[in-house]
């Protein structure tokens, strides 16, 4: 890990370890500050697994970030590989029945416990309530399912997410010379509690700083394509009269980018992301995009599956003491117990230090002549 983030991590950490030793644990909601889950990793691979253990594992998709298919599927394996449980991680693609169907599958096949990434609440929450009545725990990962009454949630503070990506488009409309004016916002799927969390951060930052926002969309299932057509109709209606766009996520920001690309402003009007996509940072290298937000997924991963592998071998104790928090659950009225770890913003500055975390190479990032001379300007390599 490169210092920066890893001196992030770690002063979490060890806050949440002083308050496990001290007989107890801290409590939060989704929007305030959140211990690091840097230090559950060791858990995953420490904790004996029982015999019978199996972790089934859904993903969401593989088009709305390519995080999923990348890095939580190989975090993840990784985790369980080195902790010697058997595991099934498969890929509902976008598909609400297809992944109900592998719910049925996962359970039927005596998984111990599911940790899923729901494709929206009501859908999740139908497979939370199977799992319940077979007695196997379930764990939200990155997104919440509201109602749904999961045993456990480990994801990101996400309205420190939207806080950054709000915190990145100040600085870059600012550096601009422009203090004020009107911004878009470019919103994640409205059936995914994260991008209704994101949007709460940066929506604040935005219009605390002075700005207006001009316009307002979300992107149903976090589509790059209906994100394009979205956009194109925004910056259409507003005549490109826009001083800043704020992208929940680089997928989103790659297609506001094209648009803008299209009609000579890239670069010229900054647009945020989020996820530290090998394609996001190119852009940010560049100068077309202004910033993404990067999560340690690795951390992440290490985290849920440290909870899986403890609730696998029916260690209630061990699962508590894990969880450094709670998520208030704004359908069903519960705290979930949760891990939640903490957002950094990435500039072209600091590039590098999402390279030096291991999160992708220079070699996936410095792939022509021109990103060539930006890695070298901003010392990726």
């Amino acid at each position: 890990m490169s210092k920066k983030i890893y001196g992030v991590v770690a002063g979490l950490a060890a806050a949440a370890l002083l308050v496990s030793a001290c007989g107890g644990s801290s409590t939060s909601t989704e929007s305030s500050a959140a211990a690091a889950a840097s230090s559950a990793a060791p858990a995953a691979s420490e904790a004996a697994p029982a015999a019978t253990a199996k972790i089934g594992v859904i993903l969401p998709d593989a088009a709305s970030s390519a995080r999923w298919e990348t890095a939580d599927r190989k975090f993840l394996g990784d985790a369980f590989t080195a902790a010697g449980v058997e595991f099934d991680i498969q890929n509902a693609n976008g598909d609400k029945a297809k992944f109900a169907t592998i719910a049925d599958q996962m359970l039927a096949s005596g998984v111990t416990a599911l940790l899923i990434v729901n494709l929206d609440s009501p859908s999740a929450a139908a497979v939370v309530a199977k799992a319940a009545a077979q007695g196997v725990p379930v764990i939200d990962y990155d997104r919440l399912t509201l109602g749904g009454g999961s045993n456990y949630y480990v994801s990101f503070d996400n309205v420190a997410v939207g806080t950054k990506i709000g915190e990145g488009l100040v600085k870059c409309m600012q550096d601009n010379g422009n203090m004020d004016g009107p911004v878009a916002l470019l919103n994640g799927s409205p059936t995914d509690n994260n991008a209704t969390l994101f949007k709460q951060g940066y929506e604040k930052v935005v219009t605390d700083a002075g700005y207006t926002i001009a316009d307002d969309q979300a992107v149903p299932d976090w589509d790059n394509t209906k994100a394009g057509t979205i956009f194109e109709q925004m910056y259409t209606k507003a005549n490109g009269d826009f001083v800043g766009i704020a992208s929940a996520n680089d997928g989103l920001g790659g297609a506001a980018i094209a648009v803008l690309d299209r009609n000579g402003q890239a670069g010229k009007i900054p647009v945020t992301g989020q996820d530290a996509t090998d394609e996001g940072l190119q852009r940010v290298l560049l100068g077309t995009q202004c910033m993404t937000v990067y999560k340690a997924i690795k951390a992440e991963a290490e985290a849920a599956a440290a909870l899986a592998i403890a609730l696998s071998n029916g260690d209630q104790a061990s699962a508590d003491a894990l969880a450094t928090g709670v998520t208030a659950d704004s359908e069903s009225g519960m705290d979930v117990p949760s891990v939640l770890l903490v957002p950094v913003g990435i500039t072209a500055d600091t590039v590098k230090d999402v390279i030096a975390d291991g999160f992708t190479t220079a070699d996936k990032l410095c792939t022509t002549e021109e990103l060539k001379a930006a890695c070298e300007k901003y010392g990726v390599n």
